[in-house]
């Protein structure tokens, strides 16, 4: 093989291998506490936590239809086992019915939360200054992820575990605090 070939080949070689290396992004993830920031800005977050509110209030009702069925359905298996087939068909209707309303409830209260929450990063100043902040930290510091480090909805959080040089809340208190 001459000097030319090796050359090109080489070239070649490393062409391919810097371009899958550029094309293999890594995804840097960070984590932030919402919870601490609207507390943080309590008056300014109103609307938002109002939002996060009714999230919370129909997901408990979701949770308590979802009981009712469940109660239902264990009370179904014992009549199962009695052979009354009268029962059992009022037993299978209202499950049914129980169904049918739960899945209703959930896609009509999923519509109204996600207008709610439309209109609001459309016209709360707050929660338009927020976004833009953790975008432009996100951005800033390489992250293509940022998630909740706590769950609005219980004082528990949804993430497992994360390491606190990720946790980017307190640089967006501080640059809120520039707005």
């Amino acid at each position: 093989m001459s000097k030319t070939n090796k050359l090109v080949s080489f070239v070649f070689v490393l062409f391919v291998f810097t371009y899958t290396a550029a094309a293999q992004q890594i995804t840097r993830v960070a984590v932030m506490d919402l919870q601490k920031i609207y507390m943080t800005y309590f008056k300014d977050s109103q609307a938002v936590r109002a939002l996060e509110e009714s999230k919370a209030a129909v997901n408990e009702e979701i949770k308590r239809l979802g009981d009712e069925i469940k109660d239902l359905q264990q009370k179904r298996l014992e009549k199962l086992k009695t052979s009354d087939s009268a029962s059992l068909k009022a037993f299978d209707d209202q499950l049914y019915r129980k169904a049918q309303y739960l899945s209703d409830y959930i896609k009509i209260k999923q519509a109204e939360l996600e207008e709610r929450a439309q209109n609001l990063a459309h016209n709360d100043l707050f929660a338009q200054t927020l976004y833009k902040t953790i975008e432009n930290i996100s951005e800033m510091e390489g992250f293509s992820l940022v998630i909740s480090s706590r769950d609005s909805n219980s004082m528990g959080s949804s993430v497992i575990w994360f390491s606190p040089m990720i946790d980017i809340t307190d640089k967006v208190i501080q640059a809120l605090l520039g707005y």
